[in-house]
Parts: structure tokens; sequence; C-alpha cells
């Protein structure tokens, strides 16, 4: 029996923790005094573990099994890491406790993933509707603190995400463990699955997806309050993403029944192509940045859902886990990484406006990879719906 409320309620705690921390945390590092290159070398260490651990822990469940035990693992050592923020304000302080929590936060998502998928079986379609539960706590998470911070003191950032990562280690201890893969008849082999051309086109364009949302995702609420809109309108802005991002879920069945998951890629990333120029040049008008935010639901909710799918198709059986953790480090690990980075060095040199140009760039180069290397008439991956 599918443990639907227990998967979607630790994926209520989750996307809470991102709608708090990832929105906010850079709020509370600027009123700390730091640099621009300094928050962006901060936010890039949950990209650069992101790259370096999942692959670790992907090896762990596959060689122990034991994915809950690693999920509940995950979720107190990021609660002990995060409390070093209680414990410093200086850079080197808050580098080390980023770096712990980090670390263990980024076992989470590859693991839920793939819990999750194993727990549906056939039904795959299912997902987004576990998933947009997720959505959900990001929306409740970002437009409450949002709200609260015209009203209490910046470091109410660092309260609420604590409590908000309780709940996470909580909810940890209600999930069960899936019954292990069906043997295959024959076996899949890692290195000749990425030997396929569209396997490496997608992984390659899922990683400049990532590297697109870069400054959106450490300046965005930076750059809204500099252009003198108020954090609670930040908050709203953030919620209005995330909205679309859900009734994309909700209708994911839908659209897998209409088009491909390639079709429906190749949509998400042209929407990031415009998505980041509206916002770089267009962020005087408040009708310009409602329209980007909508488009959140194309470049994010279509193009994770389509693409987790995907992975989920080419990586079967035992090595589920694997490509699932391949898939976080090279999009949300390396990719987040080079296009934090990046951000955190243009946007004083070159101005906000460009640097949300340079992610409109990274997503046209993900598109283009994405068309010419994963053939329309590529036989693959259709979605029981």
């Amino acid at each position: 029996m599918l443990p639907y409320w227990r998967l979607s309620t630790y994926y209520f705690f989750y996307f809470a923790f991102v709608g708090a921390f990832s929105p906010y945390f850079t709020l509370y590092l600027q009123a700390m005094s730091l640099t621009a290159t300094e928050i962006a070398l901060l936010m890039s260490l949950m990209q650069l573990m992101r790259i370096l651990a999942p692959n670790l822990w992907g090896w762990l469940v596959e060689r122990f099994g034991g994915r809950v035990t690693i999920l509940r693992l995950s979720a107190l050592m990021s609660l002990v890491g995060f409390a070093g923020f209680f414990l410093s304000t200086q850079f080197g302080g808050l580098l080390a406790a980023m770096a712990v929590m980090a670390f263990f936060w980024s076992a989470a998502l590859p693991l839920i993933e793939g819990l999750t998928f194993s727990h549906l079986g056939a039904d795959t379609h299912r997902y987004g509707s576990i998933r947009v539960w997720g959505s959900c706590g990001f929306i409740v998470a970002v437009l409450g603190l949002g709200q609260a911070l015209d009203s209490v003191p910046i470091e109410a950032v660092l309260w609420v995400t604590a409590s908000i990562l309780a709940g996470i280690l909580a909810c940890s201890f209600t999930l069960p463990e899936s019954a292990p893969p069906a043997l295959e008849r024959k076996p899949s082999s890692m290195l000749e699955t990425l030997r396929r051309r569209e396997v490496r086109a997608l992984l390659a364009a899922c990683f400049l997806m990532s590297a697109a949302h870069g400054a959106l995702y450490v300046f965005y609420s930076i750059y809204l309050v500099d252009k003198a809109y108020d954090k609670a309108l930040v908050g709203w802005m953030w919620t209005l993403g995330v909205a679309a991002e859900i009734l994309v879920f909700m209708l994911m069945p839908r659209l897998t029944r209409r088009f491909s998951l390639r079709a429906i890629l190749v949509f998400s990333f042209a929407c990031a192509v415009l998505r980041f120029v509206l916002i770089g040049w267009g962020a005087d008008s408040l009708a310009v940045l409602l329209f980007a935010q909508l488009l959140h639901g194309a470049t994010f909710g279509a193009y994770h859902a389509a693409a987790i799918a995907v992975v989920n198709l080419w990586f079967p059986g035992r090595l589920q886990s694997k490509g699932q953790a391949l898939y976080g480090s090279l999009s949300f690990g390396a990719g987040g990484m080079l296009g934090g980075l990046l951000s955190g060095y243009t946007w004083d040199s070159l101005g906000p406006e460009w640097t949300f140009t340079l992610g409109s760039g990274f997503a046209l180069a993900g598109l283009v990879c994405l068309v010419r290397g994963w053939p329309a008439s590529a036989p693959a991956e259709t979605v029981n719906s």
C-alpha cells in the first residue's frame, strides 16, 4: 500500500525548509554585512555538497540498503549543522556550519525521490500528486516568513528554519522502507546507460538549467528589495512561482498523456530563456515580474517532473539510487554551484541585468544541447498514465 500521506508530509517539510532558507537566508547574510561574493560562496556550498555527497549516499544505499536510515541520519545532522548559525556571525563560522549542514542535507532529495518511485512502482504518474505537497510547504514557509519579516528581526529566519528542520527529522521516523527492486533478467550497466547519447544530452541540459537558476536562488530576494519592493511582496512573488509549479504538478498526468517527456522538457527550457531576460531587464515593472514568476511552473515544475521521470526510466532497478544521485549532483549540485558562483562575481561587476541575462544564456545552451543530443525520433520515454 502506498504510504501517500507519510511521503507527502516529508515533502511538505523538506520544501518548507527550502521556502524559508533560499529566499531569506541571503537577506540574513546581507544583514551580517557580508559581501555579494561571500554570500554567493556560502550559498554555493549547498550546490558543492550536492556534487560530492549524493553519490556517496547512493553508493551506500546500493551496497548496504537502509535508505530510510540514511534519510534519518541526514535529517539529524542537518539540524546539528544548522545549529552552528546560532553560534557565529563571522564568515569562517558560517562557512563551517553551512558545510556540515549541506553535506548531510544533500543526501535527502535523491533518496526520498528514489524511495517515492520505489513505493509508486508502475504508478509513476502519481508522483506529481505527492510532490505537490512539497510545493505547498514551500508556499506556507515563504509566504508566512515573508509577512513576518516586515515586523520581526531578520534573526527570525534562523528560528523558523531550525523548527522546520526539526519537523523533517520527526517525519523521517514515519517513513517506511520500500521493497527492494525486482531482479532484472539482464541487469543494467551504469556505463552502458551513460554511453547513450540522449542520456548524456539530458544530464548536460539539466546541468545548464540549474546554472540558469543560479542568480535567481542566490540574489532574487536581494534584487527585489534593492528595487524597493517590500519583503512581504518578495514572499508573494516566490509564492506565485510555486503556485504555478503546483498547478503544473497537478496537470502532469494529463500533460504526459498528451505530450512526450522530451517535448515537455524542450518547452520548459524555452520558457527559461525568456524568463531570465524578463527578470533582468523588466524588474521595474511589477507586471513583467509577475509573468516571469508564472513561468516558474515550466522552468521548474514541468522541467523537474519530466526530468526525474526520465531518469527513473533510464536508470531502472539497482541503478535507481545512483541515477537519482547523478541527476542531483550534476544539476542542482554542479550546475547550481556554477550559476551561483558566477552570479556572485558578475553581480557587482556587470550588474543584475547582465547576470540574469547570463542565466538566460545557460538555458539557451541547455535547450540546444537537449534538442541536438536527444532527437525527437529517439525511442524512449512514455510514462504510464
